[in-house]
């Protein structure tokens, strides 16, 4: 039986962990976020999922840890978490009206296991937003702590994404259906 560890500190995963009825403890993890300008951008998350996962050195037989990390592409550029609120508006401005990828890499280590890193990419169409809208969002929602400024379970997703192609849990922050089923493999305790 293999005894779950959410290494995250996002709100949205551990719902959503707890949501699919997994028992699992949270655990703090500290690790810069740091990539390489030459890697491919769709690597990105899975390498930042991975490097969590080994920065993680308190693991103990029997236990499977699961990190994650998402990106948000848009012309051959990484948004991450808005520094501040000019900064989000920047990213919402430059999502206006388009197209870009959500991609979240998730790493699964186990001492027993080895580790095992996937990622999941969801493309995400873009209403064409107002400087009305986007300082409403950014002034009611404070989408700082948001890769890409927005959060699309909230206002924004609910009234500025027109369509997605892929796993809209994925924009949240974790591809619930395919850590399910990679999970499945691993005799877990459900809540």
């Amino acid at each position: 039986m293999s005894k779950l560890l959410l290494g995250s500190n996002s709100p949205r995963r551990n719902e959503l962990m707890a949501q699919m009825g997994l028992g699992f403890t949270k655990v703090s993890i500290n690790c810069n976020e740091d990539f390489s300008e030459e890697m491919d951008m769709m690597e990105v998350a899975a390498f930042l999922a991975e490097k969590k996962s080994n920065a993680y050195d308190h693991l103990q037989s029997g236990e499977l840890l699961i990190t994650a990390d998402t990106t948000v592409v848009i012309h051959d550029t990484i948004l991450n978490k808005p520094l501040n609120e000019i900064e989000a508006r920047v990213m919402l401005e430059s999502l206006s009206g388009g197209v870009h990828k959500v991609i979240t890499g998730v790493a699964l280590r186990g001492l027993d296991r080895g580790i095992e890193v996937f990622s999941s990419s969801t493309e995400v169409w873009v209403s064409e937003l107002s400087k009305e809208e986007i300082d409403f969002y950014v002034t009611t929602y404070k989408p700082l702590d948001k890769a890409g400024a927005y959060g699309i379970q909230e206002w924004f997703g609910l009234t500025q994404v027109s369509r997605i192609e892929g796993c809209y849990y994925n924009v949240v922050g974790l591809p619930c259906n395919e850590l399910f089923k990679r999970l499945s493999k691993y005799k877990i305790d459900f809540s």
